[in-house]
């Protein structure tokens, strides 16, 4: 069985982090230039983890730097479609409760 490939991308024009497969700090390496690119945006970030199906603390970490970032510029945040063991990290590394971050509420 192969591995998932981690797949992080930004696209300026919406203004979207896109983050799929599997992140943790092995592949943090290959998160840097679309973070990077995320300060650029000239609007709040959304963060799109629809298709993310495992993250260890390292995305919180980054996201959160991130949001900090962006909270220094006027900007927000915007975390949606987390799975629900991805919501679970965001909950117990509390990136959810920084002033500039939104999580999408969980489906009902």
């Amino acid at each position: 069985m192969g591995t998932v490939r981690a797949i992080v991308t930004f696209d300026a024009h919406a203004a979207v982090l896109i983050v799929a497969g599997d992140e943790d700090r092995t592949t943090s390496g290959l998160r840097r230039r679309p973070l990077s690119c995320a300060l650029c945006a000239t609007a709040d970030v959304s963060v799109d983890l629809t298709d993310l199906r495992f993250a260890d603390s390292s995305l919180m970490v980054d996201l959160a730097v991130l949001a900090q970032r962006l909270r220094a510029q006027g900007r927000r945040l915007w975390v949606r479609g987390p799975q629900p063991q991805i919501r679970t990290l965001i909950e117990l590394v509390g990136l959810h409760r920084m002033p500039a971050v939104a999580v999408e509420p969980a489906p009902a």
